[in-house]
C-alpha cells in the first residue's frame, strides 16, 4: 500500500496531509474564507496559491495530498506542480470521484456539486483524474459514502473498483454525515471474491464531531489505514470562532486553537493521517504545530466535553454558506 511511505518517514509532519478543498475553487463553506482568499480567485491566482502551498508541505515534511474530481481544479493544480517537481517521488496521491463539479469557477452557483455513485460516473471521472495525474495517482476514493449510497451494494461497481485494485491502485471510500459509523461498518463488509475491497477510509473527526471514532477503530483493526477530514470543522475551531474552551487550552499550549484541535486527532490511535485544509501557508504553519502538542488528561478532558449531537453538528454544517 502507498502510505506504507509514511511508516518510514522520519518527520514529525509525516501524519498530517494537505487536502486541496479549499484552494481547488473559488467557493467553498469554510469560515473566514473571504480573508483567506481576498477578492481574486481567478485560476491562475488559486493556481499559484495551490503551489505556494504544497512547496510549502512538502518542505516541512508533508507527504500525503489529498484532491477530487469536485474540488474545482485540484487535481490539474496538483499534476501541474508534479511535472515541475520530478524530484518530488516520496509522496502519497489520494482524490476521489462521485461528486461532479458544476459550479463554473463561480461563488454563487446554485449547485456546486453533484453526487453520483454509479459505474457510469466512476468510469467517466476515473478517466479524467488519470488524464491529469496518471500512474501518480495512488489512493481513489468513494466520495462521501452513507448508509443509503448504491455504492455499498452495486456489484458491478465494486468489480470495476477491484480491477482498478488488481492494477496497482488503491481503492477507498470517505463518508459525510450523522451516520459516518454506519456508513463505514457497511463498507468494511463489503468484499470481492471473499476479499475486502476497500484499503482506506476518509471520515469527519473532530473536537466537536467525535461519532465516527469507535467505527475508525475498527477499521483500522481491520487494516485500513483512517484519514481524518475536516479535523477544523471548516473554521469552527480556528480563531476567532473557536469555542472558549479550546481557546483557554491553546492558550496554555502557547500555540493556535488550530495546532490544539489538529493534535486532539493525531492522538488517536487508529488515526493514520489527518488532514490540514489550510487555505495560506501561515495557517498551514500553524496547522503543522500540532504534530508537536503535547496535553495533558484535564485538557484533553475539556475538549472532549465540546462534542455535539451528530445530527447537530451536521444540519449546521448543512447551513454554512458557499462564499
Amino acid at each position: 500500500m502507498p502510505f506504507a511511505r509514511l511508516a518510514t518517514a522520519t518527520t514529525p509532519t509525516c501524519h498530517i496531509g494537505l487536502g486541496l478543498a479549499a484552494v481547488g475553487r473559488p467557493g467553498y463553506i469554510n469560515l473566514g474564507r473571504d480573508h483567506d482568499l481576498g477578492d481574486d480567485r481567478s485560476v491562475e491566482a488559486l493556481r499559484a496559491r495551490t503551489h505556494e502551498l504544497l512547496d510549502a508541505a512538502y518542505a516541512q515534511g508533508v507527504r500525503y495530498f489529498d484532491v477530487a474530481r469536485s474540488y474545482g481544479r485540484s487535481e490539474e493544480f496538483l499534476a501541474d506542480w508534479l511535472a515541475v517537481r520530478p524530484g518530488v517521488d516520496d509522496i502519497v496521491v489520494g482524490s476521489k470521484w462521485g461528486y461532479t463539479y458544476t459550479a463554473d469557477w463561480t461563488t454563487d452557483a446554485e449547485r456546486h456539486e453533484v453526487k453520483d455513485h454509479g459505474v457510469a460516473t466512476y468510469e467517466r471521472q476515473r478517466a479524467e483524474s488519470a488524464a491529469l495525474l496518471g500512474d501518480r495517482l495512488d489512493l481513489y476514493q468513494i466520495h462521501s459514502v452513507t448508509p443509503d449510497s448504491p455504492a455499498l451494494t452495486d456489484k458491478d461497481l465494486h468489480a470495476k473498483l477491484a480491477e482498478a485494485a488488481a492494477g496497482g491502485l488503491t481503492v477507498g471510500f470517505s463518508t459525510s454525515g450523522p451516520a459516518q459509523a454506519d456508513a463505514i461498518r457497511a463498507a468494511l463488509a463489503v468484499e470481492v471474491d471473499g476479499a475486502p475491497l476497500f484499503r482506506t477510509v476518509q471520515s469527519t473527526y473532530n473536537a466537536l464531531e467525535t461519532s465516527a471514532g469507535p467505527a475508525l477503530a475498527e477499521a483500522h483493526d481491520a487494516g485500513l489505514t483512517v484519514i481524518v477530514k475536516e479535523g477544523m470543522a471548516n473554521g469552527r475551531l480556528a480563531e476567532p470562532h473557536a469555542p472558549d474552551a479550546l481557546g483557554a487550552v491553546a492558550e496554555e499550549a502557547g500555540l493556535g486553537c488550530d495546532a490544539v484541535a489538529l493534535a486532539v486527532i493525531l492522538r488517536q490511535p487508529w488515526a493514520g493521517v489527518v488532514l490540514s485544509g489550510a487555505a495560506t501557508v501561515t495557517q498551514l504553519a500553524s496547522n503543522l504545530h500540532a504534530a508537536v502538542v503535547d496535553l495533558d488528561e484535564d485538557q484533553l478532558e475539556r475538549i472532549a466535553a465540546l462534542a455535539e449531537e451528530p445530527g447537530a453538528y451536521w444540519e449546521r454544517r448543512g447551513r454554512l454558506p458557499w462564499h
